[in-house]
């Protein structure tokens, strides 16, 4: 069956797909969905992604690690924000997270009526890759941007997912021709690409350059986290 694969650039434009009968990859490199990724490989029994911060407080008193970030910072009284360092194996294997960031849990909560919905990250893009190619599903990658706006890295990784996909689908959009376009272009240097983009300034103004080269390592992780009701937790059968 002829399948297709679309990108859509930022959450602003998710209302312009039909995505009932799709498989979701929810993008948001630096950092929500790397951290989401590396957690989940790491042993973490769930991430549970909620909208807002206030949000977090009804999981309090439930022996849940509350994690919560704003515009790059750990919001004040939580656990931790979403560096990929605060979900190593001592922190988080056997606990359940309570996550929610700038874009990527919101973006998260709007593929919600989706066939399925998966989470992306180029340290575990092989695996998803692989598994994508196993599906007999429409694609739609959707990048969490920076506040609804469209961003360099997201729209890099998706272009690495449409390259390596390629030949399995008869369906393209022109925003992921554009995507595997700028994929081709980083591609040999993903550092300094993703250096040029707005939100790795904000980060590196916030001293947190070692997030940015960790989040772009290859492969370096096996898990799928899926959304299962309201938690994210490792895709069997892979």
């Amino acid at each position: 069956m002829p399948r297709k694969i679309e990108v859509c650039l930022t959450p602003a434009l998710i209302d312009l797909y039909a995505i009932e009968e799709s498989i979701v990859v929810v993008i948001d490199i630096l950092r929500a969905t790397s951290s989401i990724v590396y957690g989940i490989d790491n042993g973490a029994e769930a991430i549970i992604p909620v909208a807002q911060v206030e949000d977090c407080l009804n999981y309090a008193d439930r022996g849940y690690l509350l994690a919560a970030e704003r515009n790059g910072e750990v919001v004040e009284g939580y656990n931790f924000g979403n560096s990929p360092f605060s979900y190593t194996a001592d922190k988080v294997a056997g606990k359940t997270v309570v996550l929610t960031t700038t874009n990527g849990t919101k973006a998260l909560h709007l593929a919600r009526k989706a066939s399925q919905v998966v989470i992306g990250s180029f340290l575990n893009l092989q695996a998803l890759c692989n598994w994508l190619k196993t599906q007999d599903k429409d694609v739609l990658l959707l990048c969490a941007g920076w506040k609804d706006q469209f961003n360099l890295e997201d729209t890099i990784f998706a272009g690495a997912v449409v390259h390596e996909l390629r030949p399995l689908f008869t369906d393209f959009d022109d925003a992921g021709v554009a995507a595997e376009d700028l994929y081709s272009m980083a591609k040999d240097n993903l550092r300094a690409y993703v250096g040029k983009s707005a939100h790795s300034h904000r980060m590196m103004a916030l001293n947190i350059e070692e997030d940015i080269k960790f989040c772009l390592q290859l492969n370096i992780c096996e898990a799928i986290p899926v959304l299962e009701g309201d938690n994210l937790v490792a895709l069997k059968g892979i």
